[in-house]
């Protein structure tokens, strides 16, 4: 008896930018070096007048399977409208202009779509361990560079944009609130800068976003283990030096 087809699922992969073609370059490299053959990979672009679309262009057809470019009305609208052009079928994941996926899970045919996969980012010279237990509930625990989403568990696009920096969080404490499984993935790793959109902080949207998903109890919970754990990174920087 044959053994039976490995099936892949597919992957999109989508970079949301805005006139940063000097670090966009890496993440298209990034992709195209992927041994993976059921990918396609969407590019939504603001109107960047910097040499992006020009980038772009020179990639289409080959790495880059679609791609906009047009004025939005911030970077989750971008995500929304990538989202919405993307395969049903697929697993997205979000790449911003300067991450790099480093590789995908390692059995991707083991996963059949019906959870989201999560796996390390680096970011500078540090590792971001993520988690999609009870922390997830307090804080942004994940990262969505090393993040697969199966587009079926939400196939309108899934952003709040109310939400101007935690839309991701929202969404990722949505499914949560729903009982979706979060899995991690060995082998699934991406890197990205240090210092970006996702590394500021707005503590008062953060809350707002857990006390819409779960209520003050949890939010007041995440008052006191966000402080904490700033507490202990400062204790930890202190006695490093």
């Amino acid at each position: 008896m044959n053994d039976l087809p490995v099936v892949l699922p597919w992957v999109t992969v989508i970079t949301v930018v805005y006139n940063d073609a000097a670090n966009l370059k890496a993440t298209i490299d990034s992709v195209a070096a992927l041994d993976y053959p059921h990918l396609e990979y969407r590019v939504v672009d603001g109107g960047s007048t910097d040499g992006t679309t020009e980038l772009i262009r020179c990639h289409e057809n080959t790495v880059i399977t679609a791609w906009t470019s047009e004025p939005d009305n911030g970077i989750y609208d971008a995500m929304n409208k990538g989202w919405r052009a993307s395969r049903n079928d697929s697993l997205i994941i979000f790449l911003g202009a300067g991450d790099l996926l480093l590789s995908l899970p390692a059995d991707m045919a083991c996963f059949q779509g019906r959870e989201v996969l999560y796996g390390q980012v680096l970011i500078g010279r540090r590792c971001f361990k993520p988690s999609a237990d009870w922390r997830l509930k307090c804080g942004n625990t994940l990262h969505h560079q090393a993040m697969l989403v199966p587009k079926s568990l939400h196939i309108e696009p899934p952003f709040d944009t109310v939400f101007k920096m935690y839309a991701d969080f929202d969404f990722n404490q949505r499914l949560l609130k729903r009982g979706v499984s979060f899995v991690y993935a060995d082998g699934f790793l991406a890197s990205a800068l240090p210092g970006g959109f996702s590394s500021r902080k707005d503590y008062r949207e953060m809350m707002r976003v857990v006390l819409n998903n779960f209520g003050p109890a949890w939010m007041l919970t995440a008052l006191l283990y966000l402080s904490l754990s700033r507490l202990l990174r400062i204790l930890s920087r202190e006695a490093r030096s």
